[in-house]
Protein backbone atom coordinates (compact mmCIF):
# COMPACT_ATOMS: atom_id res chain seq x y z
CA UNK A 1 0.00 0.00 0.00
CA UNK A 2 1.28 3.40 -0.84
CA UNK A 3 -0.23 7.05 -0.12
CA UNK A 4 -2.53 7.60 -2.70
CA UNK A 5 -3.53 3.55 -2.51
CA UNK A 6 -4.68 4.72 1.64
CA UNK A 7 -6.04 7.67 0.84
CA UNK A 8 -8.42 5.98 -2.01
CA UNK A 9 -9.51 3.27 0.36
CA UNK A 10 -10.85 5.41 2.93
CA UNK A 11 -12.61 7.77 0.39
CA UNK A 12 -14.39 4.69 -0.15
CA UNK A 13 -15.09 3.90 2.91
CA UNK A 14 -16.73 7.12 3.57
CA UNK A 15 -18.96 6.95 0.53
CA UNK A 16 -19.91 3.91 1.94
CA UNK A 17 -21.07 4.42 4.96
CA UNK A 18 -21.81 8.50 4.69
CA UNK A 19 -20.74 8.96 8.85
CA UNK A 20 -21.78 12.77 9.40
CA UNK A 21 -18.15 12.75 11.13
CA UNK A 22 -15.00 10.40 11.37
CA UNK A 23 -12.12 10.49 13.48
CA UNK A 24 -8.15 8.65 13.32
CA UNK A 25 -10.48 5.89 15.70
CA UNK A 26 -12.85 5.41 13.16
CA UNK A 27 -10.30 5.00 10.59
CA UNK A 28 -8.81 2.75 12.86
CA UNK A 29 -11.79 0.57 13.44
CA UNK A 30 -12.72 0.67 9.33
CA UNK A 31 -9.44 -0.22 8.34
CA UNK A 32 -6.62 -1.20 10.49
CA UNK A 33 -4.33 -1.36 7.71
CA UNK A 34 -4.68 2.43 6.73
CA UNK A 35 -4.49 3.38 10.26
CA UNK A 36 -1.08 1.05 10.68
CA UNK A 37 0.21 2.56 7.54
CA UNK A 38 -0.53 6.61 8.47
CA UNK A 39 0.85 5.42 11.80
CA UNK A 40 3.97 4.14 9.94
CA UNK A 41 4.61 6.82 7.34
CA UNK A 42 2.91 10.05 7.64
CA UNK A 43 4.64 11.93 10.37
CA UNK A 44 5.29 15.42 11.29
CA UNK A 45 8.88 16.87 11.37
CA UNK A 46 8.25 16.74 14.95
CA UNK A 47 7.66 12.71 14.75
CA UNK A 48 3.78 13.24 15.61
CA UNK A 49 0.93 11.44 13.06
CA UNK A 50 0.37 14.25 10.59
CA UNK A 51 -3.53 13.90 10.15
CA UNK A 52 -3.21 17.15 8.71
CA UNK A 53 -1.80 15.60 5.06
CA UNK A 54 -4.09 12.26 5.52
CA UNK A 55 -7.17 15.00 5.40
CA UNK A 56 -6.05 17.19 2.97
CA UNK A 57 -5.70 14.85 0.51
CA UNK A 58 -9.25 13.49 0.93
CA UNK A 59 -12.37 14.42 -1.47
CA UNK A 60 -13.48 17.91 -0.38
CA UNK A 61 -16.67 16.52 0.45
CA UNK A 62 -15.03 14.62 3.70
CA UNK A 63 -12.57 17.09 5.32
CA UNK A 64 -15.28 19.13 7.02
CA UNK A 65 -16.57 15.72 8.78
CA UNK A 66 -12.74 15.17 10.49
CA UNK A 67 -13.19 15.35 14.59
CA UNK A 68 -9.31 15.48 15.21
CA UNK A 69 -8.82 14.23 18.98
CA UNK A 70 -9.98 17.22 21.46
CA UNK A 71 -6.88 19.15 22.43
CA UNK A 72 -6.43 20.20 26.48
CA UNK A 73 -7.53 23.22 26.56
CA UNK A 74 -4.95 24.89 28.83
CA UNK A 75 -1.83 24.72 27.41
CA UNK A 76 1.13 25.99 29.30
CA UNK A 77 2.76 29.09 26.90
CA UNK A 78 6.61 28.02 26.05
CA UNK A 79 8.98 29.14 24.05
CA UNK A 80 10.92 26.50 21.54
CA UNK A 81 13.15 28.05 18.68
CA UNK A 82 13.98 24.64 18.13
CA UNK A 83 10.59 23.01 17.31
CA UNK A 84 10.10 26.10 15.32
CA UNK A 85 13.30 25.15 12.92
CA UNK A 86 12.27 21.89 12.92
CA UNK A 87 8.64 22.44 11.15
CA UNK A 88 10.53 25.24 8.81
CA UNK A 89 13.34 22.68 7.56
CA UNK A 90 11.20 21.20 5.25
CA UNK A 91 10.08 24.17 3.73
CA UNK A 92 13.32 26.40 3.49
CA UNK A 93 13.72 28.79 0.77
CA UNK A 94 9.92 28.81 0.21
CA UNK A 95 8.72 30.98 2.93
CA UNK A 96 8.53 33.79 0.28
CA UNK A 97 5.16 32.43 -1.38
CA UNK A 98 3.18 34.63 2.09
CA UNK A 99 5.09 37.79 0.26
CA UNK A 100 4.64 37.19 -3.55
CA UNK A 101 2.94 33.36 -4.55
CA UNK A 102 3.45 33.53 -8.23
CA UNK A 103 0.78 29.97 -8.91
CA UNK A 104 -1.45 27.13 -7.22
CA UNK A 105 1.25 25.55 -5.91
CA UNK A 106 3.12 28.42 -4.07
CA UNK A 107 -0.54 29.09 -2.53
CA UNK A 108 -0.20 25.73 -1.00
CA UNK A 109 2.82 25.63 0.58
CA UNK A 110 1.77 28.96 1.87
CA UNK A 111 -1.17 26.65 3.46
CA UNK A 112 0.71 23.63 4.35
CA UNK A 113 3.10 26.02 6.43
CA UNK A 114 0.68 27.62 8.04
CA UNK A 115 -1.10 24.47 9.44
CA UNK A 116 1.82 23.18 10.54
CA UNK A 117 2.94 26.56 12.63
CA UNK A 118 -0.74 26.84 13.59
CA UNK A 119 -0.42 22.71 14.92
CA UNK A 120 2.67 23.72 16.64
CA UNK A 121 0.57 27.44 18.08
CA UNK A 122 -1.46 25.09 19.47
CA UNK A 123 0.38 23.11 21.64
CA UNK A 124 1.74 26.08 23.09
CA UNK A 125 5.19 27.05 21.51
CA UNK A 126 4.87 31.23 21.19
CA UNK A 127 7.77 30.95 18.84
CA UNK A 128 5.89 29.24 16.18
CA UNK A 129 2.64 31.39 17.08
CA UNK A 130 4.90 35.09 16.63
CA UNK A 131 7.13 33.82 13.43
CA UNK A 132 2.78 32.65 11.67
CA UNK A 133 1.89 36.35 12.79
CA UNK A 134 4.85 37.64 11.11
CA UNK A 135 4.68 35.67 7.79
CA UNK A 136 0.74 36.37 7.72
CA UNK A 137 1.08 39.57 7.90
CA UNK A 138 2.32 39.36 4.25
CA UNK A 139 -0.53 37.57 2.78
CA UNK A 140 -2.95 40.08 4.91
CA UNK A 141 -1.50 42.98 3.66
CA UNK A 142 -1.45 41.69 -0.41
CA UNK A 143 -5.50 40.70 0.25
CA UNK A 144 -6.04 44.36 1.42
CA UNK A 145 -4.47 45.45 -1.46
CA UNK A 146 -6.49 43.11 -3.57
CA UNK A 147 -9.99 42.64 -2.13
CA UNK A 148 -12.42 45.99 -1.82
CA UNK A 149 -14.39 44.20 1.00
CA UNK A 150 -10.88 43.69 2.95
CA UNK A 151 -9.52 46.86 2.38
CA UNK A 152 -11.21 48.34 5.49
CA UNK A 153 -8.98 46.45 7.84
CA UNK A 154 -6.22 48.99 6.73
CA UNK A 155 -5.55 51.06 10.12
CA UNK A 156 -6.53 48.39 12.18
CA UNK A 157 -3.67 46.07 12.89
CA UNK A 158 -4.30 45.50 16.37
CA UNK A 159 -7.66 44.24 15.54
CA UNK A 160 -6.46 42.04 12.42
CA UNK A 161 -3.55 40.57 14.90
CA UNK A 162 -6.64 39.61 17.07
CA UNK A 163 -8.45 38.15 14.67
CA UNK A 164 -5.69 35.87 13.33
CA UNK A 165 -4.69 34.51 17.07
CA UNK A 166 -8.36 33.60 17.34
CA UNK A 167 -8.07 31.77 13.94
CA UNK A 168 -4.90 30.33 15.42
CA UNK A 169 -6.46 28.63 18.45
CA UNK A 170 -9.63 27.76 17.04
CA UNK A 171 -8.74 26.24 13.94
CA UNK A 172 -9.91 22.87 13.97
CA UNK A 173 -10.31 20.75 10.90
CA UNK A 174 -8.02 19.77 8.38
CA UNK A 175 -9.03 21.99 5.22
CA UNK A 176 -7.27 25.80 4.40
CA UNK A 177 -6.09 27.47 6.85
CA UNK A 178 -5.51 30.64 5.24
CA UNK A 179 -9.19 29.89 3.57
CA UNK A 180 -10.52 30.28 7.11
CA UNK A 181 -8.42 33.33 8.04
CA UNK A 182 -9.82 34.92 4.44
CA UNK A 183 -13.33 34.48 5.32
CA UNK A 184 -13.07 35.35 9.04
CA UNK A 185 -11.56 38.73 8.28
CA UNK A 186 -14.11 38.99 5.51
CA UNK A 187 -17.75 38.59 8.26
CA UNK A 188 -15.72 39.93 10.95
CA UNK A 189 -14.73 43.07 8.55
CA UNK A 190 -18.25 44.03 7.67
CA UNK A 191 -18.94 46.48 10.80
CA UNK A 192 -15.60 48.19 10.23
CA UNK A 193 -15.64 52.02 9.50
CA UNK A 194 -13.00 52.33 6.92
CA UNK A 195 -10.34 54.81 8.68
CA UNK A 196 -9.58 56.73 5.53
CA UNK A 197 -7.16 59.23 5.41
CA UNK A 198 -7.60 63.00 3.14
CA UNK A 199 -5.65 65.62 2.28
CA UNK A 200 -6.63 69.52 2.68
CA UNK A 201 -5.15 69.85 -0.86
CA UNK A 202 -7.65 67.39 -2.14
CA UNK A 203 -11.17 69.19 -3.30
CA UNK A 204 -14.29 68.84 -1.20
CA UNK A 205 -17.18 66.46 -1.97
CA UNK A 206 -17.37 67.10 -5.78
CA UNK A 207 -17.09 71.60 -5.41
CA UNK A 208 -13.36 72.42 -6.48
CA UNK A 209 -12.86 74.13 -3.15
CA UNK A 210 -9.72 72.46 -1.62
CA UNK A 211 -11.03 70.72 1.68
CA UNK A 212 -8.30 72.89 3.78
CA UNK A 213 -10.74 76.39 2.43
CA UNK A 214 -14.27 74.30 3.53
CA UNK A 215 -13.20 73.14 6.82
CA UNK A 216 -12.29 76.72 7.39
CA UNK A 217 -15.62 78.29 6.89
Amino acid sequence: MDFDAMIQEINQLLSKEHPDTFSSSWILKRSPRCYRFIWENVRTNLGAVDWDCVTRALEWRFQRRWTPRRRVRSRVPYRNSRELKAVLEKYRGTLYVFVSPQNQSDRRNADLISIALVRLSQSGNESAKEELIKLLAFTIDEWIDRFWFLSRWRGYEAEIRTQVERCIRRYRYSGSFLRYLFRTLEYAGRGIRPLQAYSLDEPAFERSVPRIDATGR
